[in-house]
């Protein structure tokens, strides 16, 4: 029997935050790709501590619903589930290259295999490109439009600014936008600027969050100039400095993100080839040279 763990922050503040990862591991569910299929949080529960040790099934795949590397996929969640012998160089990774590491909890003698977060998969592109589509309407959005991926971005800790730089530079390449920008709200070049980074009278704004909360729905959406007090809510596209800005919300409540977890457990070694095959999960290209994985005792 294999499991699949999505593992999220989650809020005690918030009661949307942890929506999209219910959303996505129903999602999951209905594909029958697991025996089991659980939900784990840091601020809610079921949380992280508890949740491996509600599983029959001995082979676990541990999937962060989290944007970056940082400090709650390299030493919260390792930590909470017990995983003997987890270090953070055990996944080789700069910042975006975390891919999976299999590991024991030796107290329920289960097999973990942790992977990295879903935000630095290849796939997640993709969804950010999706995400464009769907606020505009357009499945063939790009031409003359410019498309800024906003993430959050911290001095504290560098893998924060890595993913969201990342997946920019991987749309860039595509050229199929005309301008592609990375935006943040806490370093620079900040989000409050946007237009000031733009020729393009149509803009794209993606926030590289997982669920919609109050930077997405309050802080981004006012600092940006689309309304001047969110509780009015705000027009889509918004007239912001002779611009028409197109704002899409959390790219993390996109549907195709339940797709990018199967992706990541399925590089785990996840027996799920038929629903990932079926599904015909995320496309686009995947040329980025992953570290290969890492099992502990080999």
């Amino acid at each position: 029997m294999q499991a699949l763990v999505v593992a999220a922050h989650g809020s005690h503040l918030n009661p949307d935050a942890s929506s999209p990862t219910y959303a996505h591991a129903d999602a999951i569910r209905e594909t029958s790709a697991f025996d089991e299929v659980r939900e784990a949080f840091w601020k809610e529960e079921p949380h992280f501590r508890e949740v491996v040790r509600t599983l029959e099934s001995e082979e676990v795949f541990v999937v962060p619903l989290f944007i970056s590397e940082g400090y709650f996929t390299e030493q919260v969640i390792p930590r909470e589930l017990r995983l003997e012998g987890w270090d953070p160089a055990l996944w080789n990774s700069d910042g975006t290259d975390a891919s999976q590491v299999t590991l024991e909890a030796t107290d329920v003698e289960k097999t973990i295999h942790y992977c990295g977060p879903v935000g630095t998969h290849d796939a997640m592109t993709d969804v950010i490109v999706e995400r464009a589509e769907s606020v505009t309407g357009d499945p063939d959005v790009g031409d003359g439009v410019g498309l800024a991926v906003v993430g959050h971005g911290t001095e504290r800790n560098e893998n924060s600014a890595k993913a969201i730089e990342y997946h920019t530079e991987r749309i860039r390449t595509r050229d199929r936008f005309a301008e592609v920008k990375a935006l943040f709200m806490d370093e620079e070049p900040e989000v409050d600027d946007v237009t000031d980074y733009f020729e393009s009278d149509d803009v794209v704004l993606v926030p590289l969050f997982i669920a919609d909360g109050y930077h997405t729905q309050e802080d981004i959406p006012e600092d940006v100039g689309l309304t001047d007090d969110y509780r009015t809510g705000w027009d889509v596209p918004a007239a912001v400095d002779g611009h028409r800005v197109w704002y899409a919300g959390a790219v993390g409540t996109e549907d195709l993100l339940a797709s990018v977890l199967l992706e990541r457990a399925h590089d785990a070694g996840a027996d799920v080839d038929d629903v990932v095959e079926s599904e015909h999960v995320v496309g686009g290209d995947t040329d980025h040279d992953r570290k290969p994985t890492t099992t502990v005792g080999d």
